[in-house]
């Protein structure tokens, strides 16, 4: 199985340069200028838009090929992003610094999944912003992209089970949609969508 460097390394964008659909629905939610954390943004297309829009952005992968893309598309684009290189197995980011932490197709092992999601959550300030998609258990039966491992995907009970001790729900949804994000996002597809914000005290 090739590792997300060696993918990133291949030329072009795997899930193209425009931002997520449901990002962009969301982000209107966000105050000008908020200070965005995009952990799993891997080539840039969702840290580069928000940038794009005025945002502080900090995106963090552990593949240093896809942050350098990153770097790229944001310079070919006239925005500027931060980069950090790390492993969301047990990268710990600061507590209540951010206005937002936008989650886009992140699918982590049950192993420490939860626990990263806790730590993640805990990085919004007081009515701070959540904002994920990922692929439901049913992506299985699609053929538009995700992991093959259903051990990687989530349904909507347990993103709750998972963001429940730290933030309130405000967006919960799991269907289908089609998907037009590069070569790596095409077509028919499951996903689960969660919106979550964090209490004022």
């Amino acid at each position: 199985m090739k590792t997300w460097d060696e993918r990133y390394a291949q030329p072009g964008y795997k899930y193209g340069t425009a931002p997520n659909r449901f990002l962009t629905e969301q982000e209107s939610r966000l105050a000008a200028g908020s200070r965005i954390l995009l952990p799993g943004d891997g080539e840039g297309r969702n840290s580069v838009w928000l940038a794009g829009r005025g945002h502080q952005v900090l995106a963090v992968d552990n593949a240093r090929t896809g942050l350098d893309k990153a770097l790229a598309l944001a310079a070919a684009q006239g925005a500027t992003i931060t980069t950090l290189n790390a492993d969301l197995a047990d990268w710990c980011p600061p507590t209540g610094t951010c206005a937002a932490v936008a989650l886009i197709y992140v699918h982590l092992p049950s192993a420490f999944r939860a626990a990263a999601h806790r730590r993640l959550a805990r990085a919004l300030a007081p009515r701070g912003w959540l904002i994920l998609e990922c692929f439901h258990p049913r992506q299985i039966g699609y053929g538009s992209g995700g992991p093959r491992d259903p051990d990687m995907l989530n349904d909507l009970a347990t993103l709750r089970g998972d963001f429940a001790p730290v933030l309130e729900e405000v967006v919960g949804w799991e269907g289908e949609l089609t998907l037009d994000e590069g070569d790596g996002h095409r077509g028919p597809a499951f996903v689960t969508r969660y919106v979550g914000r964090m209490p004022a005290s």
